[in-house]
């Protein structure tokens, strides 16, 4: 099996095709540029996320553990367990519901009211992101958090992320966002150490925030990039679920999962050797025509579209998947709701980039 050609600037900028081409021809591919393997077919990235006795996030070279420390996010087996089960009550249905859904709908409230004087306004920096820095501060306990200082935390995390998945050194402002953070978390958790708590505060900081703001920035992008598709929504709003799933099948904000092979394993036509990297592509499983057919085309009436892997599988199945899809829901529909003129401001649209979490990189609109 050669290497397959590819760079860290294509995966970067727009991996689709690329991801494409090795899907159909090998969908567990040597990428010799990720020192690892690539896995992009829907079937198998299931196969991988689910079986965590053969393919582990439990190893040192595992970029957000290089950052953070041990958290619920790298650990396996008896210590996910522990680091994860004090944090699962708050992100059931009921409890998301009677605790988040007024500190959302309140936020993007008073967020909208702030920008609608100005006519125009940076989505992702004006609102998706204080909104998810809102409702992670409420659920962490933030002691009075100043939300432009938490997105600088999360912010550098990302990058440090990025940088470790490119094969590179974890950043010194990634080293500082931890310590901001140990100063401002309030959490205590039986079972956990101050230590323990703040590695698994940053990682649901990251994902919470992040993940979220990046999912509500690209829904908005998808939208306005089809203003007959706008317009149905605007009409009936029981299209806007199949817009989100279908948002993030197409571009998911975590573009990809790293685990390890425990042992030796063959999967599909690849033969693993333990502890070789192997990378699950959520984009390229997500646009897989044998799950998905006209993958590449947006449709919200798409009857499978929450089959899509954005908030991953198994035992990491993303604990805040419930909430983020509230979150985008009810952001998107105070946008649609206050905004009726809301358009692109520029005549391009931007392009969704990134390694590892996939946004664009600004997002401009008008509404006057």
């Amino acid at each position: 099996m050669a290497p397959f050609p590819i760079t860290i600037d294509e995966l970067t900028a727009d991996p689709h095709p690329a991801l494409a081409r090795l899907r159909a021809i090998e969908p567990v591919s040597w990428v010799p540029v990720l020192d690892g393997w690539l896995v992009t077919s829907y079937s198998l990235a299931q196969q991988v996320m689910r079986d965590a006795e053969t393919f582990t996030v439990d190893d040192p070279r595992f970029s957000t553990a290089t950052v953070v420390g041990p958290s619920m996010l790298s650990l396996d087996g008896t210590e996910h367990a522990r680091h994860r089960e004090p944090f699962v009550a708050p992100f059931r249905p009921t409890p998301i519901r009677d605790r988040f859904a007024g500190v959302v709908e309140v936020t993007v409230t008073r967020l909208l009211d702030g920008l609608a004087p100005a006519g125009h306004a940076e989505v992702r920096a004006d609102f998706a992101g204080p909104l998810a820095v809102a409702v992670m501060a409420t659920a962490l306990g933030l002691a009075e958090p100043d939300a432009d200082a938490v997105r600088s935390w999360y912010a550098a995390l990302v990058e440090s992320v990025s940088e470790v998945t490119a094969g590179r050194p974890p950043t010194a402002a990634g080293a500082a966002a931890v310590r901001a953070l140990r100063e401002s978390v309030s959490l205590h958790v039986d079972g956990l150490t101050p230590d323990e708590v703040v590695s698994n505060a940053a990682v649901l900081m990251f994902g919470g925030i992040d993940t979220t703001e990046s999912m509500i920035a690209n829904l908005v992008l998808h939208l306005l990039e089809r203003p007959t598709l706008l317009a149905e929504v605007r009409a009936d709003r029981s299209l806007l679920p199949g817009a989100i799933e279908e948002s993030l099948r197409l571009e998911p904000a975590a573009a990809v999962v790293d685990r390890y092979a425990t042992r030796d394993v063959e999967i599909g036509s690849a033969y693993i050797a333990s502890g070789d990297l192997v990378r699950v592509s959520i984009a390229g499983a997500n646009r897989d025509p044998a799950v998905f057919p006209d993958p590449d085309i947006f449709d919200v009436r798409r009857r499978n579209a929450r089959a899509n892997l954005a908030f991953a599988l198994g035992p990491h199945f993303c604990l805040g998947a419930r909430l983020a899809r509230a979150e985008a829901e009810i952001a998107v529909n105070g946008l649609l709701d206050r905004f009726p003129a809301l358009r692109m401001a520029a005549p391009a649209s931007p392009s969704p980039a990134g390694l590892v979490f996939r946004k664009p990189p600004a997002l401009f609109v008008r509404w006057d």
